[in-house]
């Protein structure tokens, strides 16, 4: 059997993703892996070796899952994801957390921010030991940052603070943040409140990774030096020499995102083949033996992972490069996907649960690109005549070439003997290098154009699925991107080690890759302002993804085994038509049909409402965002939430347009969002109220034209019909312009279909309210999106009564520091036996009507996850409806029920 290990790892792949749906015990995977092999054992002694290869990779797809099943139960008991659903820690509380530091502090814009391997927690029942990663932030503004203790990695710390697991928006579509910061070791974030809050304790062993630690830290603070002058040149170079993303801002990494050549500020096999080539280069020069000059670059290369910290691209490429080596020692070529498939071995054993990262999926899948296609169509193509164009004179050579090829050689040879009279007598000798050099560059542009359009195409279906984005520039800006990248990482390592010998050296060579730097960042910048060189886009469908990875494989397969053009035509046209769609998703979006849905979003502190209309329109009302600054020292703190909660959930429903973007008022907590929203969505209209003259208004509004959107002020008394639905505006009264947002400016707009309405109240607070009740407005509602977070200067008692909702929804932050929803809001809504949800604790809540009845939903119900107690009525805790119940607690009018909705359809809609 060829590429003997791509079959083996594919089966323990299979596996692993096997145990992720057949939740069995790991007895049950040992005893299929030892019934397989037995059955191969017999198999083979029977002398049928097809049925042995069968049964054994049945057991290396045990044995995937067994691995999978052992690591899921190999969590230590007093680990931090163990210990908080046990309730044995009340992180509500601050407490005293002891550990390591696994790195050396890192000096943010906003202060320090500190990693810490954990050891034990100190609570009011006293010391307990406890495992797994603490991420701590000093925000510091500049002032004190100085008086904290200087600590290196390594160093025993103490530090008293309140710290909880990252939260994940609880939307549909949403990232898992949670699982992504666990890849890097970091289980539980927290903020110090003061620098008295931390100390160091008595020193401890220092250990090899601590040390690494250390020395990478004193690269980082080296290169700052060394780049004072063009920090955000220090930022790009953080990133691509030693893998530290903590400077690279937002803008920033747009641009290498848009340009698909984000890839080169990660750490990647390019270091790998730069430090193996170089050091093979210098041994061979210096006549060291094989064996050596292997255990060298082995040695240098593990060197260099333990200091820029081990990421799936580059420890794939150090497996790959140690296969590659191994294999020179027995004087043998190894298959680049062999190689590759040993190396993703190597890594799923030692964690299974890798296959599903995507950093891990996108390393693999873009080295299967290159060595699973683009080298095998470069064999096809140019490797005939890159073999001919070698050693042009040995006229030996011509019988061993393809007859097109040895027609080349006959060809430049001629060339050649004309040329040579010609030249100036010291040239006349190279006048075959002359010739042939030419051919050869345009060999090795055609091949870089055929990688970088092989690995672009194929990372369409990845790329939209985790990222929503498609990069037709791609190729072009790969190019230049990709020379400079391999200039500036030897330059920058050449700069870092030409400082510790000599500071001016280092300088120098400094100054060189300031000059490189700049290159890129304006080729990329340049490429990214072509407006159709990126877009967005919703993630592919499941079975689209089946589509692409199955034909890949088999594609590639048959590419390394030299199949016929004939064979290699279907899983070709396979592959392209899965690319194809995911580049273009022409599917329809996923809408209830003839129904009205709204959707309260889980934005944390703030509000987004998403509508969907019968005839399959859509409104966006307000999009979340950061409370308060949201940088600081020129560096986003925070989320993106329009980009990272909003977009997503949209994506989710397969959307790519919106009918209409309303913004309530222009607090940040409703207006941030709504930049990401316009950038990545085709938007028809921007709505407004009142017109406020703030910096934020403005760019948003501004933003809005440069997208084509039309913008449209609404007031009291406007009113619009979509499908069946009649929309009123209900408030504001005044929409001349002001200076400074208030909540009081908020629109306030009623939905009515057939016999079930909705009252969207934006933050207004008890002055409308009290001014819509007496003026005798239509608040009739069965569902209330409450006002202002659920603050004790809104949801008035006069409004519940005229509103007389079945379903009040709520949207604020977990633990937000105002207190929201403040108990006399609770209480006036327990009074009114309102049923009561909220976003910190049920997740999206998604209000759908069929024009006769309503029915509720929300995401910690359809995801199963384990929700917090119910809000309490104040002298009547029966009154409020479990998690999970979808009765009302008032009971419904006639004509009307609260009901389980219809499983969501997919209505024809263009989009």
């Amino acid at each position: 059997m060829k590429l003997p290990a791509l079959w083996i790892v594919a089966a323990f792949a299979a596996g692993v993703l096997l145990a992720a749906f057949a939740l069995l015990s790991p007895g049950w995977w040992a005893a299929a892996a030892g019934v397989s092999l037995l059955a191969s054992l017999f198999l083979l002694r029977q002398a049928r070796v097809a049925a042995a290869w069968g049964a054994a990779l049945c057991a290396w797809i045990a044995l995937g899952a067994l691995a999978a099943a052992g690591e899921s139960r190999a969590v230590p008991e007093h680990h931090v994801t163990r210990l908080l659903p046990s309730a044995s820690l009340d992180t509500t509380q601050p407490l005293r957390w002891r550990g390591q530091l696994r790195s050396d502090p890192v000096q943010m814009p906003w202060g320090m921010r500190y990693e810490i391997a954990l050891d034990e927690v100190e609570s009011a029942a006293g010391p307990r030991p406890a495992s797994g990663g603490l991420r701590l932030s000093y925000f510091s503004g500049g002032e004190r940052a100085e008086l904290l203790p200087p600590l290196r990695a390594g160093d025993r710390v103490e530090a008293l603070a309140r710290a909880r697991p990252p939260r994940n928006f609880r939307n549909p579509g949403a990232n898992d943040a949670r699982a992504l910061l666990a890849q890097q070791g970091v289980h539980l974030t927290g903020s110090l409140r003061s620098v008295e809050l931390l100390r160091k304790l008595a020193p401890v062993p220092v250990s090899y990774s601590q040390r690494m630690a250390r020395a990478r830290g004193n690269l980082l603070q080296r290169l700052n030096r060394l780049y004072a002058s063009q920090p955000e040149h220090a930022a790009i170079l953080r990133a691509m020499l030693l893998g530290d993303f903590s400077f690279v801002d937002r803008e920033t990494s747009e641009i290498f995102q848009k340009t698909a050549v984000y890839h080169v500020l990660v750490i990647s096999g390019m270091h790998v083949v730069a430090i193996s080539v170089f050091v093979w280069w210098m041994a061979r020069r210096m006549r060291f033996p094989l064996e050596l000059t292997v255990a060298l670059i082995l040695l240098l290369l593990f060197t260099f992972v333990s200091i820029v910290e081990d990421r799936p691209p580059i420890a794939r490429a150090l497996w790959m490069a140690a296969v590659t080596l191994g294999a020179q020692l027995w004087y043998r070529r190894s298959a680049v996907l062999n190689s590759l498939a040993v190396a993703a071995g190597i890594l799923l054993a030692i964690r299974p649960s890798s296959l599903f990262d995507s950093s891990f999926q996108l390393s693999f899948v873009a080295a299967g690109l290159i060595g699973g296609v683009a080298l095998p169509l470069m064999d096809r193509t140019t490797a005939p005549f890159r073999n001919a164009l070698s050693h042009l004179q040995d006229l030996t050579r011509d019988a061993a070439q393809t007859p097109r090829a040895a027609q080349l050689r006959l060809d430049l040879r001629g060339v050649a003997q004309w040329l040579g009279p010609r030249l100036p007598q010291g040239l006349r000798s190279h006048a075959h290098g002359m010739v042939a050099s030419p051919a050869v560059a345009a060999i090795w542009l055609w091949e870089g154009v055929l990688i970088s359009a092989v690995v672009q195409l194929g990372m369409v279906p990845l790329m939209a699925h985790y990222f929503h984005r498609v990069t037709p520039a791609g190729p072009v800006a790969n190019l230049p991107a990709g020379a400079l990248s391999g200039l500036i990482v030897p330059v920058g390592f050449l700069s870092l080690g030409g400082a510790a010998i000599f500071e001016w050296l280092g300088r120098v060579l400094a100054w060189c890759e300031n000059l490189l730097v700049t290159a890129l960042v304006a080729v990329v910048s340049a490429v990214s302002e072509w407006s159709f060189g990126a877009y967005r886009i919703p993630g592919p469908p499941r079975w689209l993804l089946i589509l692409f990875y199955v034909s890949l494989g088999i594609l590639a397969v048959l590419l390394v085994n030299h199949g016929s053009k004939r064979r290699l035509l279907l899983p070709g046209f396979a592959l392209g038509a899965a690319i194809a769609l995911c580049a273009t998703h022409p599917l329809a979006p996923q809408l209830r049909a003839g129904a009205l849905e709204v959707t309260v979003l889980d934005v944390g502190q703030g509000d987004s409402i998403f509508a969907a209309f019968p005839d399959g329109r859509t409104l966006l009302v307000d999009g979340g965002g950061t409370y308060g600054a949201s940088r600081i020292g020129g560096a986003r703190v925070g989320l993106d939430v329009g980009e990272q909660a909003v977009s997503n959930y949209l994506w989710q429903r397969g959307l790519r347009r919106i009918d209409a973007v309303a913004l309530t008022h222009a607090h940040n907590d409703h207006l941030d969002g709504l930049k990401a929203v316009l950038e990545n969505f085709a938007v028809s209209e921007l709505w407004y109220g009142r017109e406020v003259s703030s910096r934020a208004f403005q760019e948003l509004r501004d933003l809005a034209r440069a997208r084509g959107a039309k913008l449209k002020q609404l007031h009291r008394g406007d009113h619009f019909e979509w499908g069946g639905v009649t929309g009123m505006v209900l408030w504001p009264e005044d929409v001349s312009a002001t200076p400074v947002a208030r909540n009081d400016d908020s629109l306030v707009l009623r939905l009515e279909h057939g016999t079930t309405t909705f009252l969207l109240t934006g933050d207004v607070e008890k002055p409308v309210e009290q001014e819509l009740v007496t003026r005798g407005d239509p608040l009739r509602a069965d569902f209330l999106k409450v006002a202002h977070h659920g603050s004790r200067t809104s949801s008035t008692s006069s409004l519940l009564e005229a509103a007389a909702p079945q379903v009040a929804v709520a949207s604020f932050g977990e633990d937000n520091p105002f207190g929201y929803p403040h108990r006399e809001v609770v209480a006036r809504l327990c009074a009114q036996r309102v049923r009561f949800l909220r976003t910190d604790r049920d997740g999206a809540v998604s209000a759908i009507s069929d024009g006769q009845s309503l029915a509720v939903e929300t995401y910690a119900e359809a995801a199963g996850l384990p929700g917090r107690e119910p809000t309490p009525c104040p002298g009547d805790a029966a009154i409020a409806a479990p998690q999970g119940e979808s009765r009302p607690a008032k009971a419904a009018p006639p004509g009307k029920r609260i009901r389980k909705p219809r499983p969501a359809q997919r209505t024809k809609v263009a989009n």
